[in-house]
């Protein structure tokens, strides 16, 4: 049987771990790139928990925590008090810092290795759909060329000509606020985690790798529609200075840029044989960094998905759920984007009271503080369930620990298949094993309070709960399998 293809429009974070993660379906892929090399410029710079979980479903975190700094807190929208990732239920309680352009190095390399064709320097024009296919047009360097695929994917940006092409909405709010921003070396670097926030502007500074700095900042003289021209060292110093009283001997910029609010969610994630994900899905202010790391998960949701439907494996309206699943997240990153763009342009008297009383909150309030830090990082992501199943149903795995063996949960996981985790007393499901179903066998170490109950539970290739079930429930799993499992 002729090997199915995808070609994905888009090489960057999102295209390139979808390319990875379709190869693990066996699904052959070609990444079209416009850009000939990778873009020095870093607009990414954090990795979330949730995206070091994703890395590790697939071993292929250890390059990424070799490199990236940790860092064990985070922020919403620079308040004062930070958020404290080291007690969130995730064996990887910190951001890593690591430029965009290492990650996109590190993410290539995975993709071709493991079978993906990428082609820079050509871009995709259009496509035309037919009933079981599609003719994607491109231009590369030789001139215009069409290629057949079963599905495109527009990991193309947020002014993605493959969304343009298939007619899908893209509504929103323009642009109403300029940040600014810079990449330099501080001969007086201030402490870690450094924030400040007053009537003059707000600015953050974050450690780069290389001992440079990235200083990210907003003034009110920003909140406007007028392109003040290109941000020079010398803006950038005197902004720096009026809002933190030093320019830190900022000197040798690498990168200065301004950037806008605006934001928009594509009206629908698929249409027909086209799907879109990362930044030609979304758009918003980059607050809390979480751009890319969102992108990634939305690609990590679809990959198995649709290697899956290509192949045959899948239940009917499995690639439906892709938008069903990734769509309400998207809208949550608008809305999330929104509420603290609002406070970090909060220059008045009132705004700073509010900016006060909030970072109070996160101080005095752990629960607050630590439901900030579960969205913040993507570790609550839910994904639709029946009313009537288990709690965990829908919800993020964490990384059980299973006795007798070494590794977590993580490690179990398969990008082809579901895991079906036995907990019975005596084990009593392991002749469920089938193509696109392993079965593991075991009890939990420690487990958390929600899974103690739990005696079996399937688990996605992505690693979300399917099913879960207690005492008796679990006498239903075989006749529910049909649901996840095509047999």
């Amino acid at each position: 049987m002729e090997q199915r293809h995808v070609v994905i429009a888009g090489g960057g974070p999102v295209g390139l771990w979808l390319a990875a993660e379709l190869r693990l379906g066996e699904v052959r892929v070609t990444v079209v790139e416009q850009r000939t090399e990778i873009d020095e410029r870093s607009k990414a710079l954090t990795i979330h928990p949730r995206t070091i979980e994703v890395l590790a479903a697939r071993g292929a975190h250890p390059p990424f925590l070799a490199e990236g700094l940790r860092i064990p807190t985070g922020h919403f929208a620079s308040l004062d008090e930070r958020l404290d990732f080291r007690d969130l239920d995730t064996p990887f309680p910190y951001t890593l810092a690591l430029p965009q352009a290492r990650t996109e190095e590190l993410l290539e390399e995975r993709a071709t290795g493991l079978g993906a064709t990428i082609r820079r320097g050509h871009r995709v024009t259009g496509f035309t759909e037919h009933a079981g296919s599609v003719t994607v047009r491109v231009t590369g360097p030789h001139g215009e060329y069409e290629t057949q695929a079963d599905h495109l994917v527009g990991c193309d940006g947020t002014h993605s000509t493959v969304r343009t092409a298939a007619g899908i909405d893209f509504p929103g709010t323009p642009s109403t606020i300029l940040g600014w921003l810079g990449d330099v070396t501080l001969d007086r670097p201030p402490r870690p985690g450094f924030s400040v926030s007053g009537p003059h502007g707000g600015l953050m500074v974050a450690p780069l790798p290389g001992g440079r700095f990235r200083l990210v900042g907003l003034s009110p003289d920003g909140l406007t529609t007028r392109w003040p021209g290109d941000l020079t060292l010398k803006e950038l110093r005197h902004r720096t200075a009026t809002i933190a009283g030093d320019d830190f001997g900022m000197h040798d910029p690498s990168w200065l840029s301004r950037f806008g609010n605006a934001t928009r969610l594509a009206a629908t994630y698929r249409r027909g044989r086209v799907l879109l994900a990362g930044d030609a899905a979304h758009q918003h202010f980059p607050t809390g960094g979480v751009g890319m790391n969102i992108g990634i998960q939305d690609a990590h949701n679809l990959g198995w998905k649709l290697a899956a439907t290509l192949n045959g494996r899948a239940p009917d309206g499995l690639l439906d759920t892709y938008h069903a699943e990734r769509h309400p997240v998207g809208a949550q990153l608008m809305e999330h984007s929104r509420a603290q763009t609002a406070l970090m342009t909060a220059f008045t008297p009132e705004g700073l009271a509010l900016r006060s009383l909030l970072s109070e909150l996160i101080a005095q309030q752990p629960g607050f503080a630590r439901a900030l830090a579960e969205r913040l990082t993507a570790l609550a992501v839910r994904y639709p369930a029946d009313p009537a199943a288990h709690p965990l149903a829908g919800t993020r795995a964490p990384d059980l620990t299973l006795t007798g063996t070494d590794t977590g949960l993580f490690a179990l996981l398969r990008p082809d298949a579901y895991l079906l985790l036995d907990l019975t007393a005596d084990n009593a499901l392991g002749g469920l094993a089938r193509p696109g179903l392993a079965v593991h066998a075991g009890t939990l170490h420690e487990p958390p309070a929600a899974w103690r109950e739990v005696r079996a539970t399937l688990i996605r290739p992505d690693g979300h709960v399917a099913w879960a079930g207690t005492g008796q429930d679990t006498a239903a799993l075989p006749a529910a399998l049909g649901t996840f499992v095509t047999v």
